[in-house]
């Protein structure tokens, strides 16, 4: 299948962000620290809803997973996020899922009609510049490093990276590793001197695909905003210092402009 042009990405990006299941659409993550945890708009919930009934259900951790009881009704058992599409409970325009992070569950409410109140204007991005399309040396790391990551909310996530990205910017030669190299694609999270003034601040996230002959195309104009950027409901991973670049890079998506 060839590649989508970057006009075909940036559309693509453009309705991710503007659908009822965007990041955008959060309202709330709750962690689920007791055996039972109640969810409804009462006082009493463990995760709260912004609207419904006071008690629509119970969530049930049991043995490292979670199952739903809807009030007066049946258990089942609920997939998180840990190994691909996690299960939606729905009310209404009110959805619900669960995610693992390293064995700790958590709720995360998404309001699917939050567009019809503020719909969704688009992100501002630097102009193309094929000069940041970079083929960098995809080099095997010996032995293997292992690093813990942290996300924005300060836990660490163990990583263990068996190879680097090397290219080389105005005579500059830098290294970025891999968060993580999949079948598909390979993913980088890195900060430049554009954080936290022209981009967000905690960095941002690329996609590259995989490695071919010993090396990688990084398309710097395909750096995108993490879910973080919209919400403060996601649980994003932080650039390593080894992947704090020390220039520039005026490509790729720039600061999302609205407000959380």
């Amino acid at each position: 299948m060839p590649s989508k042009t970057l006009d075909q990405w940036r559309q693509a990006r453009h309705a991710e962000l503007a659908g009822p299941d965007s990041w955008l659409g959060l309202v709330g993550l709750f962690w689920l620290e007791d055996a039972i945890s109640k969810v409804g708009s009462g006082d009493n919930c463990v995760v709260r809803l912004p609207s419904g009934p006071a008690h629509l259900g119970d969530l049930l951790c049991r043995d490292g997973e979670v199952f739903w009881q809807p009030a007066g009704g049946e258990a089942r058992p609920l997939a998180t996020d840990r190994d691909g599409q996690p299960s939606t409970v729905d009310h209404e325009n009110l959805s619900f899922f669960i995610v693992d992070r390293d064995g700790r569950f958590a709720a995360r409410v998404r309001d699917r009609a939050w567009a019809m109140r503020q719909p969704f204007a688009g992100i501002e991005h630097f102009p193309e510049d094929p000069a940041w399309v970079v083929d960098a040396e995809w080099l095997p790391l010996a032995p293997p490093v292992s690093m813990e990551v942290p996300n924005v909310t300060g836990e660490l996530k163990p990583v263990t990276v068996a190879f680097k990205a090397v290219f080389a910017v105005d005579g500059q030669k830098v290294e970025l590793l891999p968060m993580a190299v999949g079948e598909r694609e390979v993913f980088f999270v890195f900060r430049d001197r554009t954080s936290g003034r022209e981009t967000y601040g905690a960095g941002r996230f690329l996609k590259a695909k995989p490695a071919v002959d010993g090396r990688i195309r990084l398309d710097f104009n395909r750096a995108f905003n993490p879910p973080c950027a919209f919400t403060p409901f996601a649980t994003c991973p932080l650039p390593p210092p080894e992947n704090w670049l020390p220039f520039a890079v005026p490509a790729g998506e720039r600061k999302w402009q609205g407000a959380h």
